[in-house]
C-alpha cells in the first residue's frame, strides 16, 4: 500500500523522502502508518527496479543531501495496475487500500472509478451480512463492539453509494455530451 501511496504522489510532483513521508502523514494518516523506516528502502527498491528515479539533490540546512525522486514511465504502469487490483487481504488492509485509491481517483477515468466503488460496496455489503449473521453475546461491551462495527460499515456504505451516484451522474453527462456532438 505504501508503493501505491508514493508512486500517486510522485505523479502530482517530484519528492525527497522527507516531503513524502508530510504528506502521507497530512492526507493518508487514516489508512497507512508511515516511517523513514519504510520510505526510504521503498525508495531504493523502487529507483533499482526503474519505477522512480533520481532527478536532483539538495543540500540541506544540516549539510545532509537530500534526493529528490520523480516517478518513471514504467512506475506510472505499476501504480495504474495496483490502482485496477483487488488483491487478495484482510478487510482492514482493503479498506485502507480503497481508500488511498480513493485520494488519487482524479488520476483514473469515471468508468474504472465506478468499477472500484462498485468492487468495495460489495465487499462492505458481504462484511454486513457476515457481521450481522454473529451470535449477539451476552457480554455488554462485546455486544455494543458487534453494534458500532455495523454502523461503521452501513455508514461506509452509504458514503460508497452516495460516490457511485456522482460517478454514475457524471458519466451521464458524458455521455450525453457525446451524443450530441
Amino acid at each position: 500500500m505504501l508503493k501505491l501511496a508514493v508512486l500517486g504522489l510522485l505523479q502530482r510532483e517530484p519528492l525527497n523522502g522527507y516531503r513524502l513521508k508530510q504528506q502521507l502523514e497530512m492526507f493518508m494518516s487514516c489508512s497507512i502508518c508511515v516511517n523513514y523506516g519504510g520510505i526510504y528502502p521503498l525508495l531504493k527498491r523502487m529507483e533499482e527496479q526503474g519505477e522512480v528515479m533520481l532527478c536532483a539533490e539538495q543540500v540541506q540546512e544540516d549539510g545532509q543531501c537530500g534526493k529528490i525522486y520523480q516517478i518513471t514511465p514504467l512506475g506510472k504502469t505499476t501504480w495504474y495496475q495496483e490502482m485496477l487490483a483487488y488483491p487478495h487481504e484482510s478487510w482492514v488492509n482493503a479498506r485502507s487500500r480503497f481508500l488511498i485509491k480513493f485520494f488519487f481517483f482524479g488520476y483514473l477515468l469515471p468508468e474504472e472509478r465506478v468499477q472500484l466503488i462498485e468492487h468495495r460496496l460489495m465487499s462492505c455489503r458481504l462484511r454486513l451480512v457476515d457481521k450481522k449473521a454473529l451470535e449477539v453475546t451476552d457480554d455488554l461491551y462485546q455486544a455494543k463492539l458487534q453494534k458500532r462495527v455495523i454502523e461503521v460499515i452501513q455508514s461506509e456504505i452509504g458514503w460508497l453509494v452516495e460516490q457511485l451516484q456522482t460517478e454514475q451522474l457524471q458519466l451521464a453527462k458524458m455521455s450525453t455530451s457525446a451524443k450530441q456532438l
